[in-house]
């Protein structure tokens, strides 16, 4: 049976509108839809993502171990094609001091020659939110056991 992937629609809480309009629009590329004094709305790579204004609802992040890493238990992101992940990556690296960027886990192969190989990376939001870029290098592996 082929699935259709609908858009997802996501909100996350933010401390900083001008930060985060830097962030998501300038850095991570993505087009801004609606918006108010207190909210922005993204195209979040063919995904809804809205941001609230909301400082008082941001909170610390938990990890837990995975492939020997401290991975933020809440996160969110996307699953880019190979080539598109490492423009990202690279992209990031180019202007992580501009960005103040902070890498929770630098980008790095998970899994290497096992099945769902991945290349992976996380970093926060200027507001704490932790994002989580992936990449199958054989992307029918996605939900591979």
């Amino acid at each position: 049976m082929q699935h259709i992937i609908s858009p997802f629609h996501l909100a996350v809480p933010i401390v900083d509108m001008d930060a985060t309009r830097r962030f998501y629009g300038t850095l991570l590329e993505c087009a801004e839809g609606r918006s108010t004094d207190a909210w922005i709305d993204w195209n979040f790579f063919g995904h809804q993502l809205s941001t609230h204004l909301r400082p008082q609802e941001t909170t610390e992040i938990s990890a837990a171990t995975v492939d020997g890493k401290q991975v933020p238990c809440r996160h969110f992101g996307i699953v880019l094609p190979w080539g598109q992940w490492h423009a990202l990556k690279d992209r990031l690296y180019a202007h992580k001091e501009a960005y103040n960027l902070t890498f929770i886990i630098e980008p790095y192969i998970r899994f290497e020659g096992q099945v769902g190989e991945q290349a992976t990376m996380f970093f926060l939001d200027p507001s704490g939110n932790a994002l989580e870029f992936k990449s199958f290098k054989d992307p029918s592996q996605l939900f591979a056991v």
